[in-house]
């Protein structure tokens, strides 16, 4: 009797976005936009080295058929090698959460750094043959990039060459050493009470999309002053307050439009137009397209 009184978890299967960036090289992003846990595989050989990113939520990594798991969390990365045995992923993602992740040959990435590269310990010839799991934080410059691949709203021909450049530029972030450029450009950043409050103001307005405070109000809702709230927001999402939340409404817009559950002026509604001709002209500003064109060209 107890285990039928037990609440089920809800799950189901979920699919990366793969942008292949060359030989040996790819990129993995999802979004878990649902409010079920989200179960990704995807076979990795032994030859590959693994990091994976968490911008939003988390997630665990599982190994063995179960019997080991690895979490990683919001602001977190985690950095997965073994030479010795297969780690193919299995990871079980909670809702609303978001992860990228690059997966690059240990061949290719040894090739990434020169002889002076001492410090990045399993880059050494002693540690060649070891496993290596490593979890760090995730900075404020990591932040941006990771926020401008998984919210990706440039024309698809050019995703590979951006995402290439992205993924390049994560790597340089993630073995910088010292981010003192960042904190001389940007010093409240250095505070992470301050990232936090500006990672609660993302929060609110993607909670209130339809309805979004304004910058005022926004402000004062985390306790920053204005001037910081603008120079924050930018500094970590690349974008201002209104322009990232354009460009998240537009997404939850066309993920609506292409579940086919809603027509044109529901989704508007739902995104936060009270007519339809704005939304219209909004989504064809973004995409370049009606939304009732986009719905005949994706089915």
């Amino acid at each position: 009797m107890q285990n039928e009184n037990k609440t089920q978890k809800s799950v189901a299967k979920g699919t990366f976005d793969e942008t292949y960036i060359e030989d040996g090289f790819f990129v993995l992003a999802h979004k878990n936009e649902n409010d079920t846990i989200q179960i990704l595989e995807r076979d990795i050989d032994s030859s590959y080295i693994q990091f994976h990113f968490c911008s939003k939520g988390s997630a665990a990594f599982v190994f063995n058929e179960g019997t080991y798991t690895l979490n990683i969390i919001e602001d977190t990365s985690l950095l997965l090698y073994n030479p010795q045995r297969d780690l193919p992923i299995h990871l079980e993602m909670q809702p609303q959460s978001w992860l990228v992740s690059l997966v690059i040959s240990i061949k290719k990435f040894h090739g990434l750094f020169s002889d002076d590269a001492n410090y990045i310990t399993f880059l050494t010839d002693d540690n060649r043959g070891k496993k290596y799991y490593k979890d760090g934080k995730i900075s404020p410059s990591m932040a941006v990039v990771l926020n401008q691949v998984i919210n990706f709203s440039l024309n698809n021909s050019i995703k590979s060459l951006y995402f290439k450049g992205k993924a390049y530029e994560l790597l340089s972030l993630f073995f910088n050493r010292s981010e003192d450029a960042d904190i001389e450009q940007c010093p409240f950043l250095v505070d992470e009470v301050n990232v936090a409050k500006l990672k609660k103001a993302k929060d609110i307005i993607i909670a209130n999309m339809a309805e979004p405070p304004s910058l005022q109000e926004l402000a004062d809702a985390i306790g920053l002053s204005l001037k910081k709230l603008k120079e924050g927001f930018k500094q970590i999402y690349g974008d201002t307050v209104y322009s990232f939340l354009f460009d998240y409404k537009m997404e939850v817009a066309r993920k609506l439009l292409e579940s086919g559950e809603h027509n044109v002026n529901e989704v508007g509604l739902k995104v936060g137009y009270s007519t339809s001709s704005h939304f219209i002209a909004a989504f064809k500003k973004k995409f370049g397209t009606t939304p009732k064109k986009y719905i005949m060209g994706a089915s």
